[in-house]
């Protein structure tokens, strides 16, 4: 049901279903649990495999996006808490990235985070990395 438009696209229904599925989402409450139970009615009547394999698809892309996303706060706690050790390490992993601009930017984090200004390096470093880890 809370599904965006894209991704209703991916998941194989048919127009019947694919329109009490839009206009379900569009309801509320009461009339919302009856469009539901009239989807039900409509899922009985077909094979239901594909349309979970595609929902399964669908969510382990996200949690596989979330993950990747976790992973980068973390690689860049590492690098403004540990320096250049950290920046070393991920250098070895990813030879493209610009290590004078890493470099400039932990320290300004670093600067930022002791004098308790706005952590616009620490967001810019997540956005280096981003752009430098999901490119690959």
């Amino acid at each position: 049901m809370n599904l965006t438009k894209t991704n209703l696209t991916k998941v194989p229904l048919d127009d019947s279903l694919l329109e009490a599925v839009e206009l379900a989402q569009r309801l509320q409450k009461e009339a919302r649990r009856r469009q539901l139970q009239y989807i039900g009615k409509l899922l009985r009547g077909i094979d239901v495999e594909p349309i979970r394999e595609a929902l399964d698809k669908i969510e382990n892309k996200h949690n596989q996006q979330q993950a990747i996303l976790q992973k980068l706060e973390i690689l860049r706690d590492e690098l403004i808490e540990q320096g250049d050790t950290a920046l070393t390490d991920l250098l070895n992993d990813y030879p493209a990235a610009d290590r004078q601009q890493l470099r400039n930017l932990i320290r300004m984090a670093q600067k930022e985070k002791a004098q308790n200004k706005p952590l616009k390096a620490y967001r810019e470093i997540y956005q280096v990395l981003k752009d430098l880890i999901l490119s690959d």
